[in-house]
């Protein structure tokens, strides 16, 4: 798709956007005119409460736009020495930009031995391909494939990484996902934090690497601009306790202390509960302000919600009064409740514009902090309003689908599959 075919198709989807907001806070002042005084009051409080959120939400985006700032200036720890490494990348299926993904962690400035674990449940994974081709690019590395089909629970990820760390090498290691993408200085940077005094599991924030296409570029919009501040505020404020499974570093002595990674293979998110374990311990989980990229490749509406579902499912069972609060995170659209609810107040339309202005800077500042071109602002609007949806979509089922597989997911986060009938 050309670049003016995208443009007219994300102002199509703007358009009508603000044409069902129009629509609908039209329906609102009709049905304002028609009900009783009780519940008018009813709606005026509820417009009030969502103002009031969507104040609370303007205050939240000036910090974290501070706030993320600060984060990525502070300095990152230089490792005192460089120890023998194994970097582990489960693998599944031919993936976009596969290979070009997996150099990036064959190209590290990193003086110290690196063995390259992959691990796949079948032979015949099309990922075993871009292995092949990289054998051939880097020939002096040292690679090493697992195949092995063996399953401890329905999270297929735990399972392949089980099985590779029968052949890893080395007691510094390092878990990346296949779909990260990563800088020249990462293993020395992560190595740098991991020697820190008192530091059990060091991780990495993650922002998207959008593959082509207008939803590629609203779930990395998403990524970017909701998930990293959110992390970045929660960690400031002592609120957040996060572990992502993109990027995980530790040594086999750590890992043996938490009693391996089998007794995480019925957890959804289970770098969650690998951090948890590792904090019980009485060590830190460090996240450094490193960054990696983590690809976004939902390239339809279903695959993106399904996925942003999927993960603020994910997020809701791992810390249940972190996610309400969370609503904050949402001012512009909860001024636009407003506007809808008080049947076009001109103050919660205002409300609306700062909150938009608030949003906006958010997302300059974060590009600034992570040395990134601002873009996608167009659609930006859209993309709150798309966020916002998964957001409340999130607490009305505990079910997710992975893989194709239906699962069910109780308050303590373990998955469970649904049988159909």
């Amino acid at each position: 798709m050309d670049r003016t075919h995208a443009r007219g198709r994300t102002g199509a989807i703007i358009a009508m956007a603000v044409t069902a907001l129009a629509v609908m806070t039209a329906a609102f002042e009709v049905v304002h005119a028609e009900l009783p005084g009780f519940s008018h009051r009813f709606f005026v409080s509820l417009a009030v409460l969502c103002g009031v959120c969507a104040a609370l939400g303007i205050v939240y985006t000036c910090t974290a736009s501070v706030l993320v700032g600060r984060f990525f200036a502070r300095e990152v720890a230089v490792p005192g020495h460089f120890p023998a490494i194994t970097l582990a990348k489960p693998l599944h299926g031919d993936e976009w930009e596969l290979e070009e993904h997996l150099a990036s962690f064959f190209e590290q400035d990193y003086p110290g031995s690196i063995q390259y674990l992959f691990g796949v449940h079948d032979a015949g994974d099309e990922a075993l391909r871009a292995v092949e081709r990289l054998r051939v690019r880097y020939p002096d590395a040292h690679i090493t494939v697992v195949t092995d089909s063996r399953l401890y629970g329905p999270n297929r990820k735990i399972a392949n990484l089980v099985n590779m760390l029968e052949k890893a090498e080395h007691d510094v290691l390092c878990f990346a996902d296949s779909d990260v993408v990563v800088h020249q200085d990462y293993l020395r940077q992560v190595v740098g934090a991991l020697q820190q005094p008192g530091v059990g599991l060091v991780t990495a924030v993650y922002r998207g690497l959008c593959a082509p296409g207008f939803w590629p570029r609203v779930a990395a919009a998403l990524t970017n601009y909701h998930f990293l501040p959110g992390v970045v505020t929660g960690l400031a404020i002592g609120r957040a306790r996060p572990c992502f499974g993109q990027s995980i570093a530790m040594t086999r002595e750590m890992l043996d202390r938490i009693g391996g990674l089998a007794q995480f293979a019925h957890h959804l998110a289970e770098d969650h509960a690998i951090g948890e374990a590792v904090r019980r311990t009485g060590a830190k989980v460090s996240i450094p302000p490193i960054l990696v990229r983590h690809a976004c490749v939902e390239n339809t509406f279903t695959k993106l919600f399904a996925h942003e579902l999927r993960w603020s499912r994910t997020v809701r069972a791992a810390d249940r009064s972190g996610h309400l609060g969370a609503v904050l995170m949402h001012p512009f659209a909860l001024a636009l409740l407003a506007v809808a609810l008080s049947g076009g107040a001109m103050a919660a339309w205002v409300l609306a514009g700062v909150a938009l202005l608030a949003r906006a800077w958010l997302v300059w500042q974060t590009d600034r902090a992570t040395g990134d071109k601002p873009s996608g602002l167009l659609c930006f609007p859209f993309c709150e309003l798309v966020q916002f949806a998964i957001y409340v979509v999130s607490f009305c089922s505990s079910g997710v689908v992975w893989r194709g597989t239906r699962f069910r997911v109780d308050r303590n986060g373990m998955l469970s599959p649904v049988h159909e009938t």
